[in-house]
């Protein structure tokens, strides 16, 4: 290599799906035909009405030019409408609203906007790589807090104030409902993440695409929490809750102070959203309460799918996770999980995910998806069976 790449490359490797499914699409090149269910991509469509909304939008003259970097009025009125039906909280449409080509640029814009060389970051252990790898291309320093399972994956009071107290906190990642554990969190462990911030003035960021999928009670938004506003951003997104990961359309939303300085940066990376998607994404953001139920009916029937298959593998999970994914701990008789999985992916012909790349917290589990149909799932289960009962068969002679 001529040109040596920049020294913040050295901090971040290549995004683990990215490197896992160009792994996957060259066994399937070769005729294998991996069934994947390591990746939550939506197999669902949008509505009807979302797609009618695109085409008709995209057949107007004067729609294919650039767009207001905040997006049009419309799309953000939507968005207030819906945060207000959905999670009871009340948004200035013109000030408190910033739409996103997706909230995974969000994370890096915000970190932008707000984090300087050596400030610190604190990020869930298991969780999304992307918040650290984000801090990291920045110059900041990411830190660690460990969720685990005894405690239903959430923060623990004691270790933050640890972490906190040695100081240069400037923003805390959360995700709930979390991926990958599908765990949520209640009012009540939010605010006291809330009244943290407050006390120890840093940026309190919640990442919440997956309150949609199989919810058990009324969604919830950090948002809705007194004094929430004063030192809180959330983003949110249509990838999950109406089957558009490949529309990017996300959203971050919060003070108008707080969302001007992400928008100095995203005004500088990206000359706004193409307008036919925007009216789709306000078409979408109209579904009905029926479509979100049967769209969750196809995931609750998947979702009894997948707990075969994991019955199957000797492992242990939670039935009352929210999301796409189950989250599940593997068998102590298995030493290395990714090598498990590794067998499984090349000898049986099934992708699942290894929860190690989620966080050292993650390292004695795995993660399935629910994006694939219940004859894939099941098609799954039996390969696995079947390469189960060869490898004992192996052992035997």
């Amino acid at each position: 290599m001529i040109i040596p790449s920049a020294n913040r490359l050295q901090q971040v490797q290549e995004y683990y799906f990215s490197r896992k499914l160009a792994e996957v699409r060259a066994l399937n090149a070769q005729g294998r035909n991996i069934i994947n269910l390591g990746i939550g991509d939506p197999d669902m469509d949008p509505s009807e009405e979302t797609i009618n909304a695109l085409v008709k939008t995209s057949m107007s003259s004067g729609v294919h030019g650039y767009q207001p970097y905040n997006s049009i009025a419309p799309l953000r009125q939507a968005i207030a409408r819906w945060y207000n039906q959905t999670y009871n909280v009340t948004l200035d449409p013109d000030q408190e609203i910033l739409p996103l080509m997706g909230s995974k640029e969000g994370i890096f814009h915000v970190s932008m906007a707000f984090l300087n060389p050596g400030d610190k970051v604190l990020v869930p252990n298991p969780g999304y790589p992307a918040y650290s790898a984000a801090a990291k291309l920045v110059g900041a320093e990411p830190v660690f807090y460990t969720l685990k399972e005894a405690n239903g994956w959430l923060p623990d009071a004691q270790e933050l104030e640890q972490l906190l107290s040695a100081g240069d906190v400037k923003l805390m990642w959360v995700n709930y409902p979390h991926m990958p554990t599908g765990a949520e969190a209640t009012a009540g462990a939010l605010q006291k993440l809330v009244h943290l911030a407050l006390k120890h003035k840093f940026l309190l960021a919640n990442d919440n695409p997956y309150s949609l999928v199989l919810p058990h009670e009324k969604p919830l938004s950090l948002l809705s929490l007194p004094d929430a506003k004063e030192c809180c951003l959330e983003f949110n997104s249509l990838s999950k809750s109406h089957n558009m990961a490949g529309w990017r359309v996300g959203m971050v939303l919060g003070r108008q102070d707080y969302l001007q300085c992400v928008l100095r940066v995203k005004s500088n990376l990206d000359s706004g959203m193409f307008q036919p998607v925007q009216h789709a994404a306000i078409q979408a953001l109209s579904n009905s309460d029926a479509w979100h139920d049967a769209r969750n009916q196809v995931y609750a029937q998947r979702r009894q799918k997948v707990y075969e298959l994991l019955d199957l593998l000797g492992c242990s999970y939670q039935k009352n996770a929210v999301g796409m994914f189950v989250w599940a701990r593997v068998p102590e008789s298995v030493t290395d999980v990714e090598a498990f999985l590794d067998q499984i992916l090349y000898e049986a012909g099934v992708f699942l995910t290894p929860g190690k790349i989620f966080g050292t917290q993650g390292e004695r589990y795995l993660r399935v998806s629910l994006c694939m149909p219940e004859t894939k799932i099941e098609e799954a289960t039996n390969r696995i069976s079947k390469h189960l009962t060869s490898a004992k068969t192996e052992i035997s002679l």
